[in-house]
């Protein structure tokens, strides 16, 4: 059985790490959707689509199964979505997600969707770690260390600061 699991990954953290073990758990591949592929250097959404794929693919060499990372523009037609993401993605069987809008659609779609507890959600948060990020504050602590080594690469760090002044100055 193959899963999917789709998320922004602005930064791919420990919540989602911990939530891609889990569903490795109940699957035998999965599929991992990089949504808003097509968004990037906002404070939002700092991380191209090719940075994201690089800090999931490295993260998740250590999960039992194949594991797909492939990347999803965003479709501005709710109604399509679902389709849309099929013809992006290898099939898969179920999805994984607790995204209200996303749960329902897939559901909607005739999907098999499951949910999960979320992990540490007062800072196991994309927004807190984007906040720390751009504060100076302990962000590593938060992320996978492949995930880590790749902000650095990217120069992520400096990238998020200096989007973070520009949009505070317009």
């Amino acid at each position: 059985m193959r899963g999917f699991y789709i998320g922004r990954f602005q930064p791919y953290h420990d919540g989602h790490h911990r939530m891609v073990t889990e569903i490795a758990e109940e699957v035998d591949e999965l599929v991992v959707g990089i949504g808003s592929a097509g968004n990037s250097h906002t404070t939002r959404n700092p991380f191209t689509a090719g940075e994201r794929i690089m800090m999931v693919t490295k993260a998740v060499e250590d999960v039992d199964i194949p594991t797909y990372v492939v990347p999803i523009e965003d479709l501005d037609r709710n109604a399509v979505w679902v389709g849309h993401v099929q013809s992006m993605t290898p099939k898969f069987d179920v999805a994984y997600s607790n995204n209200p809008l996303v749960v329902r659609l897939f559901r909607e779609a005739g999907v098999d969707v499951r949910q999960s507890p979320m992990f540490q959600r007062d800072v196991l948060e994309g927004t807190e770690i984007r906040e720390r990020l751009v504060t100076g504050g302990d962000w590593e602590s938060l992320v996978p260390g492949a995930v880590v080594d790749t902000i650095h690469e990217v120069d992520g760090v400096e990238r998020i600061r200096q989007i973070s002044e520009t949009d505070a100055s317009s």
